[in-house]
């Protein structure tokens, strides 16, 4: 079988259908796996923050598009706005408590998509598939 060149098309296909599937489960919640991917970045940031610039470089998207991400979740209350004290022009986002609750909340639903995305898989076979999806990731700017 001639596989050059099917390897971005299967991780396309993978991608999409775990992002729709989260997507579906997470939206009794109001959420949207970005807006979870943001989130569960400042939940593992020091201090529960990051710089607007750090999470637009953590979710590989444009610096408005992150903007916007934020923008939709202080409306819903998870995160904060901040101004860095020691430069006006940097803006911080930091989780709040409600904050904290989604994640703990939506976390399930992240695992069970990983869980099913991995179902077909041994244990020793997870783990090599994610060290290899961790060296290609890392080949990539």
């Amino acid at each position: 079988m001639e596989r050059r060149g099917l390897c971005g098309k299967l991780l396309k296909q993978i991608s999409d259908e775990m992002r729709k599937n989260a997507n579906n489960a997470m939206r009794a919640q109001n959420m949207t796996l970005t807006q979870m991917d943001a989130l569960l970045d400042l939940y593992e940031a020091p201090d529960l923050q990051l710089s607007l610039k750090e999470l637009e470089q953590r979710l590989h998207v444009a610096q408005s598009t992150a903007a916007g991400i934020v923008s939709r979740l202080e409306q819903k209350g998870l995160v904060l706005g901040l101004n860095d004290p020691t430069d006006k022009r940097v803006k911080l986002v930091q989780i709040t408590p409600e904050g904290l609750q989604c994640v703990r909340t939506s976390r399930k639903f992240v695992e069970e998509g990983e869980d099913r995305l991995l179902s077909g898989l041994t244990e020793t076979e997870r783990d090599i598939f994610y060290t290899l999806l961790l060296k290609v990731r890392s080949t990539l700017p």
